[in-house]
């Protein structure tokens, strides 16, 4: 870690995944939760995740075009704003209609903030610490989730619920601060064009394995408060949880990565987020044993952990210096197409079928990517240039 914040804009991207993140994380369980109390159904609960993420995607398709085109730190305060302004109109409703609206909108801001984000650091590092760059990106990251999360299901819990719409404003525009000390970096203008484009073989296990588990955390982030009603307290602990997991999780696996090489652990990886997801189902058929659902939510976490930074890493091996923003984008379209699937496909589970299905299906799923990841080969890795300007 001190080799990387020596990094020239190491620490300055940190900053921003921190701020930008915690501001997000603050309204991701609030807002369902929020409309259920308004009188929507799981499934519109859930809606408002989907569509967050539905727009994020659409977001990062074209995303790597306008980093060619303005360059990291534009499309880094653009998406702070988008992300943070909107959520201002919380104060006026949070019916489902305007609020599935006003998710629309963030969710523009988060696919900017993702896809430069995760590029940005794959441009800042040393080869030599790929692996452990991104893992303490996910650091910064997950230590922003870690307290907003469980902050923004206790302000909402206790009355406070203008206070967690301000605070989802706020917090993401203070991102915009660090975003102004970010270094230049030189992007040579890429034409669009097939040599530019990932081929499928490469996105197969990692982009999968990176849908499977982000569905169950979409599902949990977005369900888990409901599931446990009367204890929406304990879900927001049980969400923190996994975010310090995820924490560990993804900086433990940055570190063996750049020890025994890209691909070990993928599996081992995966198993571990679908014996988390499993406690869940326990836990929840229990009436929400607190023991098991800390405990299903620090294998889940640390098994997304491992996924996140294993996928990522091999992502930006297989693409090479000239492709980072298109495995970026790949990564991240994974990552927040599976979160907003999982948060209206289960939500479905849970109508037709009750709370602990929807931990079964995720189990399965993510179990069902495994034999995948056991058969995966990683072509070698290309030589990078540097892009910091000096």
């Amino acid at each position: 870690m001190p080799s990387l914040l020596r990094t020239r804009g190491m620490p300055v991207a940190m900053t921003m995944g921190f701020t930008a993140f915690g501001g997000w994380s603050l309204l991701l369980p609030v807002v369902p939760l929020a409309i259920s109390e308004a009188g929507g159904s799981a499934v519109l609960a859930g809606a408002a995740t989907a569509v967050f993420m539905a727009t994020t995607v659409a977001t990062q398709l074209v995303t790597p075009r306008l980093l060619r085109s303005w360059g990291y730190r534009t499309v880094l305060a653009v998406g702070c704003l988008l992300l943070g302004a909107p959520a201002l109109a919380f104060l006026l409703s949070t019916a489902a209609g305007p609020a599935l609206a006003i998710s629309a909108v963030r969710g523009v801001g988060f696919g900017l903030l993702t896809v430069a984000g995760s590029a940005l650091v794959a441009e800042l590092a040393p080869k030599e610490l790929l692996g452990r760059a991104t893992g303490a990106q996910g650091i910064a990251i997950a230590t922003g989730q870690m307290i907003a999360l469980p902050v923004g299901l206790a302000l909402f819990g206790h009355g406070y619920r203008g206070l967690v719409f301000v605070l989802g404003a706020v917090v993401p525009l203070l991102a915009v601060v660090a975003v102004a000390a970010l270094p230049s970096i030189r992007h040579a203008a890429r034409p669009d064009g097939p040599r530019h484009r990932l081929p499928v073989r490469l996105l197969l296990v990692p982009c999968l394995a990176m849908l499977m588990v982000a569905s169950v955390y979409g599902g949990a982030s977005s369900l888990l408060p409901i599931a446990v009603e009367d204890r929406a307290a304990v879900a927001g602990v049980a969400l923190a949880f996994v975010s310090g997991a995820i924490l560990v999780g993804r900086y433990g696996a940055g570190l063996l990565v750049d020890r025994i090489g890209v691909g070990r652990i993928m599996a081992p990886a995966l198993a571990c987020s679908a014996a988390g997801a499993a406690m869940y189902a326990v836990a929840v058929a229990g009436d929400g044993r607190v023991t098991l659902l800390l405990a299903g939510s620090i294998l889940f976490g640390a098994g997304f952990g491992a996924v996140q930074n294993e996928a990522l890493v091999t992502l930006f091996t297989s693409a090479g210096p000239a492709r980072l923003g298109a495995a970026s984008a790949a990564w991240n379209i994974s990552y927040d197409a599976g979160t907003g699937i999982g948060a209206l496909a289960l939500g479905v589970v849970a109508r037709e079928a009750g709370f602990p299905a929807v931990f079964v299906v995720g189990a399965v799923a993510v179990a069902a990517v495994i034999p995948l990841a056991l058969g995966r080969r990683i072509p070698a890795a290309s030589p990078r240039a540097d892009r910091v300007q000096s």
